[in-house]
C-alpha cells in the first residue's frame, strides 16, 4: 500500500513536533562496526542503541559527582 503525500506531511510535521534531531560525523567504517553492536543489543535500532548510551553515560557522569 502506498503512502500518500498527505500522510507523509503528517508524519513529518508529527517527527518535527515530537522530536529534537541530532546529527553526528563518525570516522569512515565506525558507523558499520556500532550498527553491528546494535544489532546484537538493541534489536538494530541505531537510535535506541545511541539513546541508551548517552542515558546510561548521563546516569554514570551523574552518580560519579555525588
Amino acid at each position: 500500500m502506498a503512502i500518500s503525500k498527505a500522510q507523509q506531511r503528517a508524519t513529518a510535521n508529527y517527527v518535527k513536533k515530537t522530536y529534537d534531531r541530532i546529527e553526528i560525523k563518525v570516522a569512515k567504517g565506525q558507523k558499520e562496526i556500532i550498527q553491528a553492536h546494535a544489532n546484537k543489543k538493541d534489536g538494530g535500532s541505531l537510535n535506541a542503541f545511541i539513546n541508551r548510551a548517552i542515558n546510561e553515560t548521563m546516569v554514570r557522569d551523574n552518580a560519579a559527582r555525588e
